[in-house]
């Protein structure tokens, strides 16, 4: 499914965040940057841990902010680590919405073209699919309306059911 909100392209697809073909990939951190399961976990198997090591080198910060490192060996050139929960792994609506934020505006800020997500604390951080897709789409809209990069936003969910709370959202934001 993909959609144009404001000046960027959003894309939904189905598959492993670390394959996709963007400028950044967003990794659901937590404040310490420290890279343990769920989509940090893939990330460090598959880009090598110089990824971790760069991220603490510039953390620990606070639930919300977001902070960029090289891709090591992904295909991606840059990891956003957007961090979604504290050290307690728990996180919420406002976590959610601010990094999502936080992920776009760096994005902006580095001049980069695409960038791609998970859905930001749905694995180790518990929370709904749904309701992490529609805060997410719905802090996509409003920076989409109003920069002009990134111009392509892949939202990348995992399991079907990722998929569907995605498109789900993404049909009633181009509404």
């Amino acid at each position: 499914m993909e959609r144009l909100i404001g000046s960027a392209v959003v894309v939904v697809q189905q598959g492993d965040v670390t394959a996709v073909d963007a400028d950044a990939i967003v990794n659901a951190a937590n404040t310490q940057l420290w890279m343990g399961g769920g989509v940090a976990g893939a990330i460090k198997r598959a880009g090598g841990g110089q990824i971790e090591r760069e991220a603490m080198a510039r953390g620990p910060i606070q639930i919300g902010e977001a902070v960029a490192t090289s891709g090591g060996h992904l295909r991606t050139r840059h990891v956003i680590h957007a961090a979604t929960m504290g050290p307690d792994l728990v996180t919420g609506a406002d976590a959610i919405r601010s990094a999502t934020r936080s992920s776009l505006r760096l994005a902006e800020e580095m001049g980069l073209s695409s960038i791609a997500l998970p859905l930001l604390g749905t694995g180790v951080g518990g929370f709904s699919l749904e309701e992490a897709a529609t805060l997410m789409l719905a802090e996509i809209g409003v920076h989409a309306r109003r920069a002009d990069r990134p111009a392509k936003v892949i939202l990348v969910g995992f399991q079907p059911e990722a998929v569907r709370a995605l498109e789900a959202a993404l049909g009633a934001l181009a509404r």
